[in-house]
């Protein structure tokens, strides 16, 4: 309760969960709620304007405690816990569970079985989907049709991290985004892990505290370590190269070990390592 990033209490309102522990001048149970859009964004106050703290993609569920004359909805995402305001418009009732999700970087929703048909949105790697019906070529959801190889049973998860890591190789950086359209260097690590059906915090210092056990800093490192800076992780690829989304080259990148923790340690230097169980 004391990081407010993961914790739905604000002046006026607090979650009925915390009733007793948080003091609030009225509470509320809160509603689920499944996304509808491809990419929504979860945004620090009710504005466009207002900073991108991450994104929540679609078929994912949120738990929405107010909405507001405005369109937002101030909603705490169920998988990581992050508490923000989420467009109200891209948010729906539940109506039938996930079964799969979009595992290619990305893909066409198409309105009919038929690639030359105008796509309806393009749906981003862990795109979680209801598909009705199954067929050899396309998947039918409620909503339309997506390519049949472009999608995967949630029960079959991806099996090396930095194998789905490496698929993300040059998408833009974007402070807060955890898609194929632009990810952060923590998105891009909840992302893999997420693929590989484990459970992963959302930002870094998160990461840092929650996942896998400490390993030496100094190395040497193994494919799937994480390296972590104040405000960075990185994915060892290998134990002399690196994956991650950073500032840097604006984008998500492959570079070798040693040049990179010189250029980093400029101004942060190399504070842990962790290992993630087999």
């Amino acid at each position: 309760m004391s990081d407010p990033r993961l914790t739905p209490a604000r002046p006026d309102l607090a979650a009925e969960s915390l009733r007793g522990l948080i003091a609030a001048p009225r509470y509320a149970a809160g509603t689920p709620r499944v996304v509808a859009d491809p990419v929504a964004p979860l945004r620090r106050a009710p504005s466009s304007g207002a900073p991108l703290d991450t994104e929540a993609l679609m078929g994912e569920t949120v738990t929405v405690y107010d909405s507001d004359d405005e369109g937002w909805s101030w909603v705490q995402i169920e998988a990581d816990g992050y508490v923000g305001y989420l467009p109200s418009d891209a948010l729906r009732a539940p109506a039938g569970a996930p079964t799969h999700r979009v595992s290619a970087t990305r893909t066409f929703l198409f309105p009919g079985p038929d690639i030359k048909l105008p796509p309806l949105a393009t749906l981003p790697f862990g795109a979680r989907l209801a598909v009705r019906e199954a067929g050899e070529t396309f998947v039918r959801l409620a909503s339309g049709f997506v390519f049949a190889r472009h999608v995967a049973p949630l029960v079959a998860p991806e099996p090396d991290l930095v194998a789905v890591a490496t698929r993300f190789l040059g998408t833009p950086y974007l402070w807060g985004g955890r898609s194929a359209f632009g990810l952060d260097c923590s998105g891009l690590v909840q992302t893999a892990l997420t693929a590989c059906g484990l459970a992963c915090p959302r930002d870094s210092d998160m990461q840092e505290a929650a996942l896998g056990h400490a390993i030496d800093p100094a190395g040497p490192f193994e494919r799937g370590d994480l390296l972590f800076w104040p405000g960075h992780v990185a994915i060892a690829e290998t134990p002399d190269m690196l994956l991650h989304a950073n500032a840097f080259h604006m984008m998500v990148a492959r570079e070798p070990l040693a040049p990179a923790l010189a250029r980093i340690a400029a101004s942060t230097p190399l504070r842990s390592a962790r290992r993630i169980a087999a």
